[in-house]
């Protein structure tokens, strides 16, 4: 029978498999120097077409810059030198430099492009058309991208995850209540099984074991063996399972419940939820932890806000207002995905 223990209301197996028993020395996170701290922390209005820069020492929006119209997603490219945002609206990716949050440049004609990702060999970028009900796929170059192939998937493409290896690339589609697989090599559809209701978020287990899907429509993360085509369990973390953050020990992972408006943490080994955060702002969304591991970054898309999160307590330090559904959140460096 398991013991549980409460610190500040988070609600914690009373066991080492939780990074609150470990020592410091095996928290994942060594100790980073303060020169390599961000300064800087961008946040996606997707409802204004517009970024908030934020001062992350003072916790104060310095800048709002317009970008485009709905930008809900970005990522890094692989040289880790340029900052794409993907403006789903506006059918373009604006380049921004990740340190002073200038613009650099666009890339025009990446059509609807909701969620992006590169392969991790970085020979693919994915660009989910969401409101398109499509999938394109681009060889790519750091940020130079040529499109190789554009597959219909109905409906309403939305987050992606890859094998380790590169071949296969992963789809939720939202409003068939799907999970879609492609084999990148020859940019085919492989198949299709079917899932809860409005699957979002997508993450894989260590190991390219198991991929956990967030099942926005309903309360928990829905667990499949891809391999087997197969569900094995669904994990109940709160209305609105949405996305996820890998907490960087290789055994946590967080995932937003928009609609509870908590963040639960899941054993990816034992695949059980080992504890909720509560009391937070409505809609936590997108997620990013400090290169230190001591604070997580939340977008809280229904509130206009952004929070941060003390990790060690799990306790809601400071909310930051942004503008409309903010969205995706980013800083760099950040802490490790692993």
């Amino acid at each position: 029978m398991h013991t549980f223990i409460k610190i500040r209301g988070f609600r914690i197996l009373a066991i080492s498999t939780l990074f609150f028993a470990l020592s410091p020395s095996s928290l994942v996170f060594a100790q980073t120097p303060a020169s390599l701290e961000p300064k800087l922390a961008i946040i996606l209005n997707s409802g204004d077409a517009s970024v908030s820069l934020i001062d992350m020492p003072t916790r104060k929006v310095m800048k709002t810059v317009a970008v485009g119209k709905e930008p809900h997603h970005l990522m890094m490219t692989p040289d880790q030198k340029t900052l794409l945002i993907a403006n789903a609206a506006g059918n373009d990716v604006v380049l921004m430099n990740p340190v002073n949050g200038e613009l650099t440049g666009k890339i025009p004609n990446i059509i609807d492009p909701y969620q992006i990702g590169y392969s991790p060999n970085h020979k693919w970028f994915i660009a989910n058309g969401n409101r398109l009900d499509r999938v394109d796929i681009y060889s790519a170059d750091g940020a130079n991208l040529k499109l190789a192939k554009t597959l219909k998937l109905a409906k309403t493409p939305s987050h992606i995850a890859f094998t380790a290896d590169s071949k296969i690339a992963f789809i939720t589609l939202q409003d068939s209540s799907e999970l879609a697989a492609i084999d990148l090599d020859t940019q085919t559809l492989l198949w299709k099984i079917p899932t809860a209701k409005v699957p979002a978020g997508l993450w894989m287990t260590p190991g390219d074991q198991y991929l956990l899907v967030g099942i926005t429509g309903e309360d928990n993360v829905q667990v499949i063996d891809w391999k087997n085509r197969k569900e094995v369990k669904r994990i109940f973390t709160g209305k609105g399972a949405h996305n996820f953050r890998p907490l960087g020990d290789k055994k946590h992972v967080f995932v937003s419940n928009r609609i509870a408006s908590t963040i639960s943490l899941i054993n990816m080994q034992t695949l059980e939820k080992v504890g909720d955060i509560t009391g937070l702002p409505a809609g936590p969304d997108d997620m990013e932890i400090t290169p230190d591991g001591k604070t997580m970054w939340v977008t809280f898309r229904f509130s206009k806000k952004v929070g941060v999160i003390d990790i060690p307590s799990m306790k809601l330090m400071t909310v930051i207002p942004v503008g409309k559904s903010p969205h995706g959140v980013f800083f760099y460096p950040r802490a490790s995905w692993e």
